[in-house]
């Protein structure tokens, strides 16, 4: 009976997620069917404005903004007032309440993008594996999530049966866990790039689209220098062959099991948005993408300038933000920038600091991605 449940709940899991993909394929035909430039398109022809239903279909929420939410592993670092607030307003939760968090908080939202820092069960250390951060002279002691572990695989199993029986899809993976793909240290990149294939598959588990993964390499991307006379940057040319050759890898086991990775500008070497598109070309798949930022940003002029650049390589996702390390955030121009630029993904709903906790931040976001769709 046990056997026969399990291969009841699979069968409706893969129903659900076939079922979402049909839907985006669905999508996708129909506005190359109506692209401009297209037989089908001419000069006189305006689209109809989408109705609040279809612009909720567009919008994805983000585990990021309600990270103070989720409930901590016992022992950890003292929960801040910040937490302890939101908490209070908001109830606590794990990765296995979000799905019916994100109906009853976004009415009409089904998607979601999933931070991997807050998979899996605290209580459970079977499927979490400790480590240690280290930058300058700070370090710290964490446990991360390992997708490959018996009980991590289990509990995934569990996480995409809850969110299929919700309705409710996750279609992108915000994955900080694969490290080193730029490294000097081949041992380190290898081992960086298997950790990068486990959550692949955990990613296919959930059916997920996309997964980003970071670029690696130092935190500020290596400057020209003017030694041999005119200014040459030889230095950042030898992290980029090792995160172009990272990525070949990763993009080929991402095909086999249906999951694109991505790169967000998301510091160092991302952080140049012609970076960005170097490594996207030079890897070349339909499995190597982007899912940029609208404000992970090193200058103002990159807040649109680098946007626009990024949205022929961005197909699946895109962070829309809120960030008030900037003095003024258009939302609704990224929104246009990348709507003028043919996108057909997702806005998740990716708020980071402001006047607002981050519910009220990613309501705000929904706002104003609403009003210029």
């Amino acid at each position: 009976m046990a056997e026969d449940s399990r291969n009841q709940q699979e069968s409706g899991r893969s129903d659900f997620i076939k079922a979402a993909g049909v839907g985006l394929a669905a999508a996708g035909a129909l506005a190359c069917a109506t692209e401009p430039g297209t037989d089908s398109a001419n000069d006189s022809a305006v689209a109809p404005a989408l109705t609040d239903e279809e612009k909720l279909a567009r919008i994805a929420s983000n585990t990021w903004p309600a990270r103070r939410l989720f409930k901590q592993r016992p022992g950890g670092r003292p929960e801040s007032d910040e937490a302890k607030a939101m908490k209070e307003k908001y109830g606590e939760i794990t990765m296995m309440d979000f799905a019916q968090f994100t109906k009853d908080t976004w009415p009409g939202v089904t998607h979601m993008d999933l931070w991997s820092s807050l998979f899996g069960d605290v209580t459970d250390l079977s499927m979490f594996e400790e480590k240690t951060w280290t930058r300058g002279e700070r370090s710290r002691t964490f446990y991360e999530f390992d997708p490959s572990t018996a009980s991590a695989k289990k509990w995934l199993d569990a996480l995409a049966n809850k969110n299929a029986s919700l309705g409710v899809e996750c279609v992108h993976v915000s994955n900080n866990a694969p490290r080193n793909m730029s490294d000097f240290d081949e041992e380190k990149r290898k081992a960086g790039i298997q950790v990068a294939k486990h959550w692949l598959d955990a990613s296919a588990t959930l059916g997920a689209k996309t997964m980003r993964v970071n670029t690696g390499g130092p935190r500020v991307a290596p400057c020209a220098s003017t030694e041999t006379g005119y200014p040459k940057n030889d230095e950042i040319v030898k992290y980029l062959d090792l995160c172009i050759d990272s990525f070949k890898q990763m993009a080929e086991y991402g095909e086999k099991v249906g999951v694109a990775v991505t790169i967000e500008n998301h510091w160092g070497l991302s952080a140049d948005p012609m970076v960005i598109r170097i490594i996207l070309d030079e890897v070349n798949s339909p499995f190597c993408k982007a899912s940029p930022d609208f404000c992970n940003w090193e200058h103002e002029y990159h807040l649109y300038h680098g946007l626009k650049a990024l949205v022929p390589y961005c197909t699946t996702i895109v962070h829309a933000k809120y960030w008030d390390r900037w003095d003024e955030v258009d939302v609704q121009r990224c929104v246009r920038i990348m709507e003028e630029g043919g996108f057909k993904g997702f806005y998740a709903l990716e708020y980071e600091h402001g006047p607002w906790d981050g519910i009220e931040g990613a309501n705000y976001l929904l706002k104003e991605v609403m009003a210029a769709l």
